[in-house]
């Protein structure tokens, strides 16, 4: 496992970062400031993540420091143009304070591996898009041979070297992001920044300061003037992720840009030009948004100069296993198990499976199974999916519960009643059942009428806290 070096000058932030990467099986050394980073090997770690502002000086000066090793850094949304900045200088990525430990866990998951892949793989290897001749790859890395995805990367090529608007539609989890960057890098702007921000991840209050930026004085805080982030991605390209989420003052100034070419920092008199190809990607669907007035129609319609619409994993037919093959190839080198397989049955299941959280559920649930597995192969168990008889239990449970089927010796079965029925989940469904019923019918019967098998109604029963009463059959 690779090592890490977490460099922060406050404690609790910086324990609380190794906690969590030792908790996932990294070994992390840790620096309270810029002189006891620079004091190490900096070249013996496999990344570094550190605070940009430390005592002695910034995280970016570390950036030099550390050769071929990548560095992460971590900023609060108050300086996110300085993460900007990093990301010019050389910073591999940055992080947001605060954090969720599920975001950084990803982030430090996908250095690592492009960096061991970097190292060991040549370029346009297995799992990857092809290579285009310039040495790039030509789909920015998009796994897919399915005809919806290859429609989706001749879509990309034609675009791609225009400066029109693109709007990715797509489901969350689909990889919109992926998307976006296999534009910028076929597009002339590709040896320019590529900015991303997820507009739902910034507080509502500073959207518009950290998209176009603020004079000094122009509210309470501003103690001076602030880039903002359309004039640092001049030139470059500025990918606005669930731009649903965008307040409509902040979607007024942005359809100016769309239409003029020109921000105005909050507080400024004077616009300024920029040269910006923007890109935006949301789950929602804008059109019914903006009938309902929480979107702007005419920014809408500047956005939707060119859809692009990514398929769920679901739609993508034997994608799933071609994805699923290549994560595995990933995360079994991230945990020095390079042999790893699936036996037939977990192919199975994961064709099956709908994986309602897409690409990013999959890959959640292979880095489990590659944990947990004692040996070479992967088993369905590992994946933590419910299986294909599991998938219609909900629905088969519900139909039965409400309308249940007469069989043999079933006694008493009084079904619900509506008001019984009104807002109660299927767990809820599930102990009104047990203990409506469990007296008179055997374990076998209840099972049966659930429409489950019996090692599930116990493991049901284990999960919900009904135990068996003494007696019961």
């Amino acid at each position: 496992m690779s090592h890490i070096l977490v460099v922060e000058d406050e404690a609790i932030i910086r324990h609380s970062v190794k906690r969590l990467l030792e908790r996932h099986d990294f070994e992390v050394s840790e620096a309270d400031s810029l002189d006891a980073a620079r004091a190490l090997t900096l070249s013996d770690y496999g990344l570094i993540i550190s605070d940009m502002r430390l005592p002695g000086g910034v995280g970016t000066d570390l950036i030099a420091l550390a050769g071929d090793t990548p560095v992460l850094i971590m900023t609060s949304y108050a300086s996110l143009k300085s993460a900007v900045d990093a990301m010019k200088l050389g910073a591999v990525d940055y992080i947001a304070k605060p954090f969720d430990h599920e975001e950084m866990l990803r982030a430090v998951r996908q250095i690592l591996s492009d960096s061991q892949r970097r190292a060991q793989e040549p370029a346009g290897s297995t799992g990857t898009a092809p290579a285009s001749a310039s040495g790039k790859p030509a789909n920015g890395g998009i796994i897919g041979s399915c005809d919806t995805m290859q429609l989706l990367f001749r879509k990309i090529t034609k675009v791609a070297p225009t400066d029109a608007t693109v709007l990715i539609q797509g489901e969350s989890g689909t990889g919109k992001e992926l998307v976006a960057k296999a534009i910028h890098q076929q597009s002339r702007r590709a040896d320019k920044t590529l900015i991303s921000v997820n507009c739902a991840a910034i507080p509502e209050t500073l959207i518009e300061s950290e998209l176009f930026g603020h004079e000094k004085g122009a509210f309470t805080g501003a103690s001076a003037q602030r880039q903002g982030l359309l004039e640092a991605a001049d030139g470059g390209t500025l990918f606005l992720d669930e731009i649903g989420e965008l307040p409509l003052e902040a979607q007024a100034r942005l359809l100016r840009f769309l239409q003029e070419g020109e921000i105005r920092r909050v507080g400024a008199i004077q616009n300024q030009k920029v040269d910006v190809r923007l890109i935006a990607a949301t789950h929602r669907n804008l059109k019914e948004l903006s009938r309902t007035g929480d979107f702007r129609e005419d920014l809408y319609y500047r956005l939707n100069v060119i859809e692009l619409h990514l398929p769920a994993l679901r739609e993508r037919d034997s994608d799933v296993l071609e994805i699923a093959d290549f994560l595995l190839r990933q995360s079994a080198a991230r945990q020095q198990h390079p042999q790893m397989r699936f036996s037939s049955g977990t192919r199975q299941a994961i064709l099956e499976y709908n994986w309602p959280g897409n690409v990013r559920e999959l890959e959640n649930a292979i880095e489990r199974s590659v944990i947990l597995a004692d040996g070479d192969e992967i088993t369905p168990d590992l994946l933590g999916i419910e299986s294909s008889s599991d998938r219609y239990l909900n629905e088969d449970m519900r139909r039965n519960l409400l309308d249940p089927e007469p069989f043999e010796d079933d006694g008493d079965d009084v079904p619900l009643s509506a008001a019984e029925q009104g807002d109660l989940s299927l767990d809820d469904y599930f102990v009104h059942f047990v203990l409506e019923n469990e007296d008179t019918m055997t374990e076998t019967d209840l099972a049966r009428k659930l429409g489950i098998s019996r090692k599930s109604l116990w493991e049901r029963r284990q999960r919900l806290g009904i135990p068996r009463r003494k007696g019961s059959r």
